[in-house]
């Protein structure tokens, strides 16, 4: 081998060497600045949908999860929960939610996709504190007429087991009903919503 070939090759190995090396630093001083152009966990958990296991939730039982820095609950409703839904209708100011926010599927007498299931957004309509559950068996408190249902200790507005507000209370309107879908049986998804689910 001569010597401007052994110089030739020894050019190209320096040049694919660098090359590489440059390719590399690139890709490296790209990651971050790409990266930092996702959302970040706390922006993706302010508006992302959010799923809620109810595989263990007992009847009459109460969860609450966070969507959109919102309580929302998820409650499974008993036979006498929604049997009241109706002996209260009288009652309520905007019995057919013809005012208040709820999607398509949702407007109905129990504002529900599935009537088991109650998911309302956890915030008074008045001035956005969150009512409390409470049962029948709060009827020395809450009156004689209380069949159970929400209450707002802040200002004492009382809502029905499907977020329906009762007449003469400082609320405006009943609870929003979010988006959401039965992604299975077991499993909720608040925040999202698909035609059929």
């Amino acid at each position: 081998m001569s010597e401007s070939q052994k110089i030739d090759r020894a050019r190209r190995n320096l040049i694919v060497a660098t090359s590489g090396v440059s390719g590399a630093a690139s890709v490296g001083a790209a990651v971050p600045f790409v990266v930092s152009m996702w959302p970040s966990e706390r922006a993706k958990a302010a508006g992302a949908p959010v799923e809620v296991d109810i595989s263990r939730m007992g009847p009459g039982e109460l969860k609450i999860v966070e969507w959109r820095g919102k309580p929302v609950w998820v409650v499974r409703r008993t036979k006498e929960m929604l049997d009241s839904l109706k002996a209260v209708a009288a009652r309520l100011t905007d019995p057919g939610s013809k005012d208040s926010t709820q999607p398509e599927y949702a407007k109905n007498d129990h504002r529900a996709r599935k009537t088991e299931y109650m998911v309302m957004e956890g915030v008074c309509t008045h001035l956005g504190c969150s009512p409390e559950l409470r049962g029948a068996e709060a009827k020395a408190e809450m009156g004689a007429d209380w069949v159970g249902g929400f209450y707002c200790v802040c200002h004492g507005s009382k809502f029905d087991y499907a977020g329906r507000v009762f007449k003469g209370a400082p609320a405006p309107l009943n609870l929003p009903v979010p988006p959401h879908i039965y992604l299975s049986e077991t499993t909720i998804l608040i925040g999202e919503d698909r035609k059929g689910a």
